[in-house]
């Protein structure tokens, strides 16, 4: 778990809307001489598909990013070209890919039966053209090559695509989706399969750095979800022999309370076990596309489990009391997925379910049956949750009756129009816990009300650690921030996209953030394994002259930007949130505003990283505090 640190450097580039403004210019703009641009023929545009791509970048590729978040484009482009040749793998071809980043250039090679030799250019560069229409070749796809390696070339300064094929190959390098030359051959030595490299295009996205971890996260997560499957990524072997049991001993550690339940059929596969925790964590996928927001399959899976765990106990326990602790991972294959927005989050597909239900109680049954152990300690766990429902109930009554009495509305939130779920602008909303009035009072009078909240935080929020469920209850702020949120019973009911931690960069700043971090990843942990919680970042610094102004995160852009405006620069130093204007806060938490996700590698470390720095105050810990931050 990344404890709250100072503001890291990153980088965004505006470049896309220069081309915007471009490409509105580019036609005859003219005004109808009361200063109002007519609207005739001259305004309409044909773009090319990859022309669109360029022009409208987040349709199809989501955010841009610098590279610091693992949500970011360039892995995005990393994923489009290896799930290419992952989807040989799964159709039987080629069981090895090898992948190499060298700073900022990717090349991916696999040993799959490669592109035919006259489609080259056509399946890389041109919108709907390729091989997964057809059932017979490619059956179980996420894209169906609706955009894929066709986005990675439209948005690569440099792009190159070989296949071999029986001795032969062919040859395409393009430029921004220009094909620039052509070359055929013969191959001897080459066994088939596909070779791409690519560069990612600085115009779009700007100074950008590839974190070797999240792409080593990837490979794992691609070796666990294809048994057999062999990946080196700069000569490191990532292979996994038991598939998503491997995935879970990896996030779990020694975290489960029994050996978990691993099933492994056609289209299903699935492991699950119990972990000391609140609420339930479940890593879903579909066709190897990383669900984090569950749908249809995960659903479905949920349901199985409890009626496995209902028929052989023969007890009708309550679901809640079941799944409080549920630690999993589930895979589906799935012939024609549908996914409920374009960034392939959460599946829609209904006529999945019945199978998925029955398959997973079939599975879990026999599960219990062959290890009566694991049985005996699931039986006790949810016996445990069931006497503390019942206690949590009784102080959830209370606390419900007393904010009632209080007001109809949640205290300290103002919130925005749209939420999560909501098709329009879902996708979009934006929570901000801000610390202080002061704080708060900037990103509301500079927030979009559409799609941003924000909730105020009077001062450091109660450390929770290591106390119950029912600790949240008995906490004003902290029960008033849950039902803001809308995550007292599980996530289907979180109304926002993203939950953006707003402190200011100071001790107090960083000690309120951990608290927070603590908070959720103690009692809604799920929130964050799903990437919904981040913090944002707010410059340090303004450094500006009469002609220019330059908003730095750290000391090096500080100087940087001093030695760019040559000794006439005026230095203003943000001490917190509330210093900077409502019309400056504005450009920060704009579409472009920098975030930081809180993520979790492994939850196996979580406990004890968390005992250590918010737990009791130990001579470890005050030893620590001396050697490193005195």
């Amino acid at each position: 778990m990344p404890l709250a640190r100072s503001p890291t450097t990153a980088s965004t580039s505006n470049t896309h809307m220069e081309l915007m403004a471009k490409t509105a210019t580019n036609g005859k703009a003219h005004s109808n001489g009361n200063g109002k641009a007519v609207y005739d023929e001259s305004k309409i545009k044909t773009l090319s598909s990859l022309e669109h791509i360029r022009l409208r970048t987040g349709m199809y590729i989501g955010r841009l990013g610098s590279g610091a978040d693992p949500d970011d484009g360039i892995y995005i482009l990393l994923k489009e070209v290896v799930d290419n040749a992952v989807d040989e793998f799964i159709m039987g071809h080629g069981k090895q890919i090898d992948v190499h980043i060298d700073e900022d250039r990717v090349a991916v090679r696999d040993y799959g039966r490669g592109i035919p030799l006259g489609k080259i250019v056509e399946c890389v560069s041109v919108i709907n053209t390729g091989a997964k229409y057809n059932d017979d070749v490619f059956q179980f796809s996420v894209g169906l090559n609706g955009v894929g390696t066709k986005a990675v070339n439209a948005l690569s300064a440099e792009f190159t695509v070989r296949a071999y094929r029986d001795g032969k190959y062919a040859e395409a390098i393009f430029s921004r989706g220009d094909l620039i030359k052509q070359k055929k051959g013969k191959a001897p030595n080459e066994p088939d399969g596909t070779y791409v490299e690519f560069l990612p295009d600085s115009e779009i996205f700007g100074d950008y750095d590839f974190n070797h971890e999240f792409v080593e996260r990837r490979m794992w997560n691609y070796a666990c979800l294809n048994s057999g499957l062999r990946l080196y990524c700069n000569e490191q072997k990532f292979e996994s022999k038991h598939g998503l049991l491997d995935l879970l001993k990896a996030a779990a550690g020694e975290a489960g309370i029994y050996p978990p339940a691993y099933y492994k059929g056609q289209y299903l596969e699935f492991a699950l076990t119990h972990i000391n925790s609140y609420g339930e964590s479940y890593r879903s996928f579909v066709n190897g596309q990383y669900t984090s927001d569950g749908g249809t399959h995960q659903s479905a899976f949920r349901e199985g489990v409890l009626k496995g765990v209902n028929e052989f106990y023969k007890k009708s326990f309550n679901a809640v009391d079941v799944r409080d602790g549920a630690f999993g991972a589930v895979a589906v294959k799935v012939k024609d997925p549908v996914f409920e927005s374009q960034t392939k989050n959460k599946l829609g597909n209904t006529d999945i379910r019945g199978w998925i239900v029955n398959e997973t109680r079939e599975a879990i049954v026999d599960f219990l049956h062959k290890n009566r152990e694991g049985a005996s300690k699931l039986e006790a766990r949810i016996v445990h949750n069931e006497k503390l429902r019942k206690e949590l109930n009784a102080v959830k009554k209370e606390a419900k009756e007393a904010a009632r009495r209080i007001e109809i509305k949640i205290p300290q939130l103002k919130d925005c129009k749209f939420h999560k779920g909501d098709k329009k602008h879902g996708e979009e909303t934006t929570v901000f816990l801000a610390e202080g009035l002061s704080a708060a009072g900037s990103i509301v009078s500079s927030r979009d009300p559409e799609t941003q909240a924000i909730y105020t935080l009077k001062g450091k929020p109660q450390n929770l650690f290591g106390k119950t469920r029912a600790s949240i209850y008995k906490n004003e702020e902290l029960y008033n921030m849950m039902m803001a949120l809308g995550i007292e019973e599980d996530l289907d009911n979180l109304r926002y996209e993203r939950i953006v931690i707003a402190t200011d960069a100071d001790i107090d700043g960083f000690h309120i953030r951990n608290i927070l971090m603590t908070f959720f990843l103690t009692y809604f942990e799920e929130l964050v394994t799903s990437g919904h919680v981040y913090i944002l970042e707010t410059p340090l610094f303004r450094v500006r002259n009469k002609k220019e102004t330059h908003y730095c995160y750290d000391e090096r852009e500080r100087k940087r930007a001093e030695r760019k405006l040559k000794g006439t620069a005026e230095i203003t130093r943000f001490k917190g949130l509330g210093e900077i204007s409502p019309k400056e806060f504005g450009q920060f938490i704009n579409a472009d505003m920098r975030l930081v996700k809180i993520d979790v590698r492994s939850l196996a470390t979580v406990p004890e990283t968390m005992g250590f720095y918010m737990g009791k105050n130990t001579p470890e810990r005050r030893g620590y505090i001396m050697e490193n931050l005195v």
